[in-house]
Parts: structure tokens; sequence; C-alpha cells
């Protein structure tokens, strides 16, 4: 799996999937009211950018951070199995759950 490390941005096109499948998917957007909830620091707000990763075992590992900033942090709930839906479904499940917020979590879908 290839987890964001500080000072990377995941989405910036520097991966084409052809080495553990596909391009990290990554859209900065706002947390909806109650943020998301965070493995590390608990619940972030505001502007955020949700990255979700497929990994070798067929789980997706879901990172956030503030947008802009350096640090990462586990999306609570992650990894999660990947859905019926896909790679690209699933990131659009995150999105509207972080969006929504709520201290937002891993979707169970």
């Amino acid at each position: 799996m290839n987890t964001p490390q500080p000072g990377s941005n995941p989405g910036d096109g520097d991966n084409d999937g052809s080495a553990g499948g596909p391009a990290p998917l990554t859209l900065h957007i706002k947390a909806g009211s109650g943020g998301a909830m965070t493995d590390e620091v608990g619940v972030i707000t505001g502007d955020v950018t949700p990255t979700p990763e497929l990994g070798p075992d067929g789980t997706i590992q879901v990172r956030i951070q503030y947008t802009g900033a350096e640090d990462w942090y586990t999306l609570t709930g992650s990894p999660a199995p990947l859905p019926p839906g896909g790679h690209a479904a699933f990131h659009q499940h995150v999105v509207d759950a972080v969006q929504a917020g709520g201290a937002a979590e891993v979707p169970c879908h």
C-alpha cells in the first residue's frame, strides 16, 4: 500500500497506479459540522483532503489531512474492505460522509 507521507501529495499524479493498483483519489473538500474522526488526533474540521488507497490485500486505507498540511491521519474505521462498487465509488462515499460531518468515519458499505 502506498501510504501518503508527510510532505507528499498523494493525488498529484506521481503514482499512475501501475505499481500497486489504481492511483490514489484525492479531493479537497470542507468537512461538515462535527468534522471527521481520526485515530490519531480525534476530530478534524474545516478544509480537508481525504485519500483512500487500495491495498494489495483488497482493503482500502483512508488517510485524511488538513488541506495543505504535511501531517496525514487515519480516518477511523480504516482499513475497510473494498465494496462491490469499487475504488472510485468508495471514494465518493468517503467524500459524502466527510462533507456530512458528525465525526464522520469510514462508511460501511
